[in-house]
């Protein structure tokens, strides 16, 4: 432990959209099935209970939360310093690159330890390029729906998303399937972080709260030479 540094990695910004976008998916995911599968009951006239209206509206506040975060944490990838930056996610260096293979190799356990990084690995900064593109889908999908349901609004505007996906029900199968995407991409990323925090003891589940990670001193010079 004594050749450990400990190295900042994730600024409040990248932590706390991270927690408002985990939060608001849950919320949204058990309102959605609600909304598309209606099992709660009660006695007596719906509209004396307003049941779904209540579950409508907790799922678009979450929406709210939901989007305000994405594009929150899309900015701070262009303004933000250090690994918030978006080249933690498109691997435009070859060293990233080069790291893309050995570490698919350590995540199928063809490999005993993973590519050496401080922030996101090679892998993980790729695929999250593909999950914020199906967050963008889920707010784009999102919004159509709620336009055509609340016009007229501030955001009528909306309606012509609906287009890109061939309409309303085009649009709440594609937003149905991308919820679907999104949870199992939630299971695979809670695997992969524990996996990773086992086996390089550098604190990676700890850091998503304290925003520190363990690594070694010549790894952390490394990466200071890098950025």
């Amino acid at each position: 432990m004594s050749d450990q540094v400990r190295v900042r990695v994730w600024d409040l910004v990248v932590r706390t959209t991270h927690w408002l976008i985990a939060l608001s998916i849950v919320v949204l995911s058990v309102t959605g099935f609600e909304i598309g599968h209606p099992v709660l009951a009660v006695p007596g006239q719906a509209r004396d209970h307003f049941v779904m209206g209540t579950v409508r509206v907790i799922h678009s506040y979450a929406a709210i939360v939901f989007t305000l975060a994405v594009l929150s944490r899309m900015v701070w990838m262009f303004i933000g310093k250090g690994h918030a930056r978006w080249r933690e996610f498109v691997p435009v260096d070859r060293e990233r690159r080069r790291g893309l293979l050995p570490t698919l190799a350590f995540y199928l356990f063809m490999r005993p330890r993973p590519a050496l990084s401080v922030g996101h690995n090679p892998l993980a900064g790729a695929t999250y390029v593909v999950v914020f593109a199906l967050y963008l889908v889920m707010i784009a999908t999102g919004l159509g729906m709620y336009a055509v349901d609340a016009h007229p609004s501030p955001v009528s505007w909306a309606t012509s998303l609906l287009a890109l996906f061939g309409g309303a029900m085009g649009a709440r199968w594609i937003h149905h399937v991308t919820m679907w995407l999104l949870l199992g991409f939630v299971v695979h990323h809670v695997y992969s972080a524990i996996l990773t925090s086992v086996v390089e003891r550098n604190g990676t589940m700890e850091s998503i709260f304290t925003g520190n990670k363990w690594v070694s001193r010549d790894l952390a010079q490394h990466d200071e030479a890098a950025r």
